[in-house]
Order: C-alpha cells, then sequence, then structure tokens
C-alpha cells in the first residue's frame, strides 16, 4: 500500500485555499479551531458555464503539483503539505475521505469533487457527479473512489470564449497525473435579476450582470480532516 496523504489541518491550511474568482484568485480559508471552513455567499465559476459542465461554487483547493507562486502559497497559508511531501498525482482508484459537517441549503446543487489534468497548454476538468459529498451538521467521514469509469463523472467542457484552453483530455490520462483537486458545489442555479442585453451564458454573473443570491446555495461547510489512499500496487 502507497503512503497516505492525511491533513488534520493541526498547523493551519497546509496548502488548501479558496478560489475566489479569475479576476481576485486564491485566498486562504477561515479557519474554527483545527477545521476549514468554507461560507457563502461563494463566487460563481463560469469558466464551464453552458455549453459546458455549468456554473459551479469552488469551496476547497489543493494544488499537486508544484512549483507554485507568491499567491498560490499564500493562499495556502505559506506551505502545501501535499508537494512538500512528495505524495503521488496518480488518483487513479484512490480513495479521497473527508470528515466534514455544516449546514448547507444546497438549492439543487451537490458538493462534488472536481479533478483539472493538462496536456501542454491544454487542460480538462472532470467532476466526479456519481458520488456526491453528503453534509450533515454533524461530523461525519464520507469516502469517495476516484474510478476511471467515465460514466460517475461529468467533463465539464468549456464556456464559448474558453474553449482553446478548457479542451477534452482523456479521463484516464486526467486521473493518472491532475494538477489540483477542488471540492465544488454543481451545478449553480444562475438567475438574472432583471433583463439582460445578450446571451447570459456569454456575459459574467455578478460583473455584467446581477443575479438572484436567494436561488444560489447558502450555508457554510467544515472539513477538519483529509486523506488521500492509494491502491495497492
Amino acid at each position: 500500500m502507497a503512503e497516505t496523504y492525511v491533513e488534520t489541518f493541526n498547523n493551519g491550511t497546509g496548502g488548501w485555499y479558496i478560489w475566489l474568482d479569475n479576476f481576485k484568485g486564491a485566498t486562504q480559508l477561515e479557519m474554527n479551531g483545527h477545521a476549514v471552513v468554507s461560507r457563502a455567499p461563494w463566487d460563481i465559476d463560469y469558466n464551464h458555464c453552458h455549453p459546458g459542465g455549468g456554473y459551479m461554487h469552488l469551496l476547497f483547493c489543493l494544488e499537486l503539483v508544484g512549483p507554485l507562486g507568491e499567491m498560490m502559497r499564500e493562499a495556502g497559508g505559506g506551505c502545501n503539505r501535499f508537494i512538500e511531501g512528495g505524495y503521488s498525482t496518480n488518483l487513479t482508484e484512490g480513495q479521497l475521505s473527508v470528515r466534514i459537517k455544516g449546514e448547507l441549503e444546497k438549492r439543487g446543487s451537490e458538493l462534488c469533487l472536481i479533478i483539472q489534468g493538462s496536456q501542454g497548454p491544454h487542460s480538462a476538468a472532470w467532476a466526479l457527479s456519481g458520488q456526491p459529498i453528503r453534509v450533515t451538521p454533524d461530523w461525519t467521514w464520507q469516502t469517495i473512489t476516484l474510478t476511471a469509469d467515465e460514466r460517475q463523472w461529468t467533463f465539464m467542457g468549456s464556456r464559448h470564449d474558453r474553449a482553446e484552453h478548457y479542451c477534452h483530455i482523456d479521463l484516464k490520462t486526467v486521473l493518472a497525473d491532475p494538477y489540483n483537486i477542488i471540492l465544488m458545489l454543481l451545478p449553480v442555479n444562475v438567475v438574472p435579476m432583471g433583463p439582460l442585453d445578450g446571451d447570459m451564458h456569454k456575459l459574467r454573473p455578478e460583473y455584467d450582470y446581477p443575479v438572484w443570491h436567494s436561488k444560489l446555495p447558502d450555508g457554510y461547510v467544515m472539513i477538519d480532516e483529509v486523506k488521500i489512499e492509494y491502491p495497492c500496487i
């Protein structure tokens, strides 16, 4: 059995961060004791909106590959224990477990894992939509398996103007060497507040038009331990 990655957040966020948006970038997660907290209102990620897989909220993110730039180091609390520990990025058939709790108004979304990988200048994102993670008011362990079965996953594609960057890369290729993992809410129901001058999916919610926050997920989610267990080799 390969070595298991374990993050208990006993010494800060350990590289985990929250991604805000393409303008504000990444920032540090809130800490509550030995737990990281992601709290609404969350920014809307529109990189994979129609004709891609949909709008998302990105709650917990971890870079798996270095070196990291200054912004990512600061957002992760000054260190990234996954990269520094030299853990394998081959997550194929691995298991990710989180000890998690919260109060979450999902409003049609689910908390899922997303992985991103690259080939040359191109990236691809896959969401493990077939294995959503339950969030309850009490602490529970939730475990998902990063299977290579594409029926468990949703290829996220790209919005109209990011197709040159976000391209289709085979799931097995991405699983074998992703550059980050994200726990996100998907799909997020973006409803414009008032009439629009143009196609909402070609505009940017919250920047080009206001949205009804009452339609978006609300609440908070806490995690106090994360494990990645690799399959037997």
